[in-house]
């Protein structure tokens, strides 16, 4: 096998995003319903010999060491292969926006790799380099809708009815780490089953990191407001800046064109029922 072409690397959105609690090294404990939606990006991916990992730059230009270039890397150090890859990536998903884009990119590059270079490693396998990468990597390895605990490590499989969702992001991105350090964080929000989630999975919950966000990011309270202009009630996804609201298939108006203002994106959206290459890597250890 020499190339794969066509790859898509989906978005995901928080249903919500609660923060329980701190490790003694820092990092927060969360839990969330992490749900995949169609906002894709796009991979080709072809075979080097020469055991170089190149990528080139089909949309906007993505920084030199980005997920998908350290996702290669650290595939490749892993399986102590010798093999290269040129990856183009056609990138849709807007960055710094919390639906998870570069992220998504760096599970696809390790499905594909995985696939291209023979290497035949368990989702498991992946699942651990893929942590190594970031926290919100493991969930794209996992195929489906997650819920989400720990920092990010442990996912069991949601099964979610089919929706409809306006998302709105702002020009202005906001930095994972800047919310994660804020003081006024809330870290103590009390764990929720998925039971009382499943009771009402479109309206359950709220997002801890919203308010810190808003602060930082005026626009986000901003993308509120355009929502809110159409009767939707919304909420922020991730760390943000991108907010969304779910939409009913009989509202007027649900699929036109979303008047936003200048350097402001909108998009209608629909869940997926599986990520794509959700069957791609083995799942036996």
């Amino acid at each position: 096998m020499r190339a794969l072409y066509d790859l898509p690397a989906p978005a995901k959105l928080n249903l919500f995003l609660h923060v329980t609690g701190r490790r003694a090294d820092g990092y927060h404990l969360l839990q969330s319903a992490f749900m995949l939606i169609d906002w894709c990006d796009t991979l080709h991916v072809e075979r080097r010999a020469d055991g170089v990992v190149s990528r080139e730059d089909l949309g906007p230009a993505l920084p030199a060491d980005d997920l998908i270039v350290r996702a290669a890397r650290a595939l490749r150090q892993a399986s102590g292969g010798g093999a290269g890859a040129h990856i183009a990536v056609h990138k849709r998903i807007p960055a710094q926006a919390g639906l998870g884009g570069g992220s998504s990119d760096a599970a696809t590059t390790l499905l594909a790799l995985n696939r291209l270079w023979g290497l035949n490693l368990s989702r498991a396998q992946l699942t651990r380099i893929g942590l190594a990468l970031g926290a919100d990597v493991p969930f794209f390895l996992h195929g489906g809708h997650g819920w989400v605990e720990g920092i990010g490590e442990r996912i069991q499989t949601l099964r979610l009815p089919p929706a409809r969702f306006l998302v709105v992001k702002p020009p202005q991105g906001l930095e994972t780490a800047r919310i994660f350090q804020a003081p006024e964080l809330k870290r103590d929000s009390e764990s929720a089953t998925i039971s009382g989630f499943a009771a009402d999975p479109y309206g359950f919950g709220h997002n801890d990191l919203q308010p810190v966000a808003e602060r930082l990011c005026p626009q986000v309270a901003q993308g509120l407001v355009l929502l809110s202009r159409r009767g939707l009630l919304g909420r922020m996804t991730g760390s943000g800046s991108a907010v969304f609201a779910p939409v009913a298939e009989s509202a007027p108006g649900h699929a036109v064109d979303v008047q936003v203002p200048a350097g402001w994106q909108a998009r209608w959206c629909s869940n997926l029922e599986a990520h794509p290459l959700g069957g791609w890597a083995p799942d036996e250890d």
